[in-house]
């Protein structure tokens, strides 16, 4: 197969879909890899990293885009991207449809064949290529709260730990998976006062087991939220519904209740929120403010932290990416259930539930266009 991995052009963007050693082991196994000049440079890869291990560096994008037969990114397609995608190409990244219709609508149009990292699922509900990117991007929540705490930046100057005789900060968090889990373990290790909500009785009482005494599991619902709310100082969004919209759980009206120069981190702004007021920013301008309420919507935040992200997040793809490599998407997917699950779109129809559930697009069976 002709692998091709373009430069990721996303503001402030700079993993990569492939390591040196992923494109080894590809091009072992008979593949042709072709990758963006100074494509790997953000993750501190050299051109020459590849070329030593047989992969080809081509100085056009377009030249990666038209000679590929499966593209492998990190981020959805830009709108500049959009005209050079084709019919039957396979695009293998994270997408996230179901909060952007514009995306949704340019791949279908496409006739591609877009498998989202997101909604690939174990048996056990597991999203294996989505939980090393929530990982980091739950401990970068606490970094970033804490940092914007700061009085500097418009927070309440507040410590997230506190000092002997001060009392330390009180973190909610919104969601116990894997966003919330991590997020909570940074906060714990700080040394605030953490809260965690989630629906799940049963992964509360796991949470209850695993975590220290600084942390506390209440279940989630409307009266609950809104006690928790008012103390906050941080609040972390970790809600995720796969492959569909976040639900707006913390609306405008809600924020009067939020102390002035309290942080909104909303982890889940690439699925459109859980916060009624976030919107997508960048590391070049992350925050905003509303009724004194500091909010951070980052939609890339493991983009800030590249060497780290790029190689946890293929780590957990190259497996998929070669068994697509070398069966063909339909027979891996035939063969692979929770990697079937990662079709959204394929050949102009929409076969993921989610995403036609967010804009009214008929639904077509997974295993029709399967074959």
């Amino acid at each position: 197969m002709l692998i091709g991995v373009p430069k990721e052009i996303k503001t402030n963007e700079n993993r990569i879909a492939l390591v040196p050693a992923g494109a080894e082991a590809l091009t072992r196994a008979g593949h042709t890899v072709f990758v963006e000049k100074g494509a790997g440079e953000g993750s501190g890869f050299t051109d020459e990293q590849y070329t030593s291990v047989g992969a080809q560096i081509l100085d056009s994008v377009d030249d990666v885009w038209a000679r590929a037969e499966m593209i492998m990114k990190v981020k959805e397609p830009i709108a500049v991207e959009y005209p050079r995608i084709r019919e039957g190409q396979v695009l293998f990244t994270y997408f996230h449809f179901a909060a952007d219709e514009a995306l949704t609508q340019a791949l279908v149009k496409s006739k591609s064949i877009a498998i989202a990292y997101e909604t690939v699922q174990l048996p056990s509900g597991e999203l294996p290529l989505l939980t090393p990117m929530s990982e980091v991007a739950g401990r970068m929540a606490i970094q970033a709260g804490a940092k914007y705490l700061e009085k500097y930046y418009g927070g309440r100057g507040m410590l997230l730990g506190g000092v002997p005789g001060v009392a330390p900060a009180n973190v909610l968090i919104i969601g116990g998976g894997v966003v919330g889990t991590n997020a909570a373990k940074m906060a714990a290790g700080f040394g605030a006062r953490v809260t965690i909500l989630d629906l799940s009785l049963d992964r509360l009482r796991y949470l209850s087991d695993v975590m220290p005494a600084n942390v506390e599991m209440i279940y989630s619902n409307r009266h609950n939220l809104l006690e928790k709310l008012e103390g906050a100082d941080l609040v972390v969004g970790g809600v995720l519904l796969p492959g569909a919209k976040a639900p707006k759980l913390i609306l405008r009206e809600d924020l009067k209740l939020m102390k002035k120069g309290s942080v909104i981190v909303d982890v889940a702004v690439d699925q459109g929120g859980c916060v009624e007021t976030i919107r997508p920013t960048t590391h070049e301008n992350p925050i905003y403010e509303i009724d004194g309420v500091i909010h951070y919507g980052v939609a890339n935040m493991p983009g800030g932290v590249p060497r780290t992200s790029t190689l946890a997040l293929t780590n957990a793809t190259f497996p998929y990416a070669i068994r697509l490599a070398n069966l063909g998407w339909q027979q891996a997917c035939q063969r692979d259930r929770a990697l079937a699950l990662g079709l959204n779109i394929v050949n102009g129809k929409v076969v993921y539930p989610g995403v036609a559930e967010a804009f009214g697009l008929p639904l077509e069976q997974l295993d029709t266009v399967m074959g």
